[in-house]
């Protein structure tokens, strides 16, 4: 049970030390914002324009990809793919 929990640590770590100037983060409570200045333990962090706080880098929570802005498969879409079609040739099971 120890291992999956330090795997887990090791990857939070891993993304916080991975931050750079510029990258959009989300912190433990819920704000978004972009680094403007990394120090030693702490980020300065731009939430609105010509607003900067400090924020501890224990804080951050994750990284914003901006590849994730890609279009995803519409809802009804996700549902459907598993399940045959209402007038398809394989029988349902009972």
């Amino acid at each position: 049970m120890l291992l999956p929990q330090r795997r887990a640590t090791r990857r939070k770590m891993e993304m916080q030390d991975s931050i750079d100037v510029g990258d959009e983060i989300v912190t433990a409570g819920g704000l978004y914002g972009y680094v403007s200045a990394i120090g030693d333990d702490e980020l300065e962090v731009e939430i609105a324009p010509g607003t900067i706080v400090r924020v501890a880098t224990r804080a951050i929570a994750g990284r914003i990809d901006l590849d994730d802005d890609e279009e995803e498969p519409e809802p009804d879409e996700e549902e459907d793919a598993g399940e045959p079609a209402a007038n398809s040739a394989e029988p349902r099971p009972s």
